[in-house]
């Protein structure tokens, strides 16, 4: 196995391993974060339900869509490897702060103005947080689909695992835009 992957391979269970840790109550206290950024819970909602509210640009949705905070140099990675990796030239990337972005994530009712989640648009149906982030990796296949190793966390540690990176994405990653990134395929997919 190579060095880099190895170690790649290491640090996520690594965190897998910490987070399910910290998930876990301890004797005498309670973990506990304190943090202000919307509902992380979808609003449940039926297949396509966007296509009915008139707040909600149309849009191709033919495609599997990630939105996902454009501001965010984590994010923007992100976006770059689904490029890189999708193959099959499948999926599409909204920025939150796009009109779509923030009608789709009010629709779902999430906070616009500081997005504590991923959005994943497949079929019509909508998955967010660490269960976006999985499916994607799923569906790029190969090695991404080793994020689904996450779902073997209990799901209270697969949230908290999530909104602790959400919230500290900026302090740990920095900021970049995602819109002035320079690589072709990617402004290519972008939906704004």
């Amino acid at each position: 196995m190579p060095p880099r992957l190895a170690h790649e391979r290491t640090a996520a269970i690594c965190t897998i391993v910490i987070a399910a840790h910290l998930a876990q109550p301890h004797r005498g206290s309670q973990p506990t974060l304190v943090m202000d950024m919307g509902s992380p819970a979808l609003k449940v909602r039926a297949a396509y339900s966007y296509r009915d509210d008139t707040a909600v640009p149309r849009f191709d949705d033919s495609s599997p869509i990630v939105f996902m905070d454009g501001q965010c140099a984590l994010c923007t990675r992100a976006a770059r490897l689904i490029c890189k990796f999708d193959r099959r030239n499948v999926f599409k990337i909204s920025p939150t702060a796009s009109d779509l972005g923030r009608a789709i994530l009010a629709h779902y009712g999430l906070n616009c103005e500081n997005p504590a989640s991923w959005l994943y648009l497949e079929e019509g149906k909508a998955y967010g947080s660490m269960e976006a982030v999985i499916r994607v990796g799923t569906r790029l296949g190969g090695r991404w689909r080793s994020v689904a190793l996450l779902r073997l966390l209990p799901p209270r540690a697969r949230d908290w695992l999530y909104r602790w990176l959400a919230a500290n994405r900026y302090r740990l990653f920095g900021r970049a835009d995602m819109c002035a990134a320079p690589d072709p395929e990617l402004r290519r997919r972008l939906l704004l």
